[in-house]
């Protein structure tokens, strides 16, 4: 799940670690009540401060996709549909920029990438 964290990005790690575990509940990765790993537990597994994780729990408590419980654990929250709804499409939004940027720094055409798309999708005219 965190294969993507990366040390060397210009977003802070614990952005990073919210960031994926939000996603993996606006998808469904991660359903409600199911608990997350304890802080030191994911701080080991990625080989970071533990604050840095428990950082990125209190973003996520803040943001209402995780609850945490004291001397229990955190666990995930019954985040709305339409929360999760949102979560999707922000991240949709940032996998298409950055495709967008790669595509530019390419020199592929919009008619190009969208023709890409619009194949890889299964959804080109023929």
């Amino acid at each position: 799940m965190f294969s993507q964290i990366d040390a060397r990005s210009a977003t802070p790690l614990y952005d990073q670690i919210a960031a994926r575990l939000r996603v993996a509940i606006a998808a469904g990765e991660l359903v409600a009540g199911e608990g997350l790993p304890s802080v030191r537990q994911l701080a080991s597994q990625l080989r970071i401060n533990p604050a840095t994780v428990a950082q990125a729990y209190r973003d996520l408590e803040a943001d209402g996709f995780v609850e945490m419980r004291q001397g229990a654990g955190t666990f995930v929250s019954d985040v709305a549909k339409e929360s999760r709804q949102h979560e999707r499409r922000r991240h949709a939004v940032l996998l298409v920029r950055k495709m967008v940027a790669e595509a530019g720094r390419l020199r592929i055409a919009p008619d190009e990438l969208r023709a890409a798309i619009s194949e890889v999708m299964g959804t080109r005219s023929k």
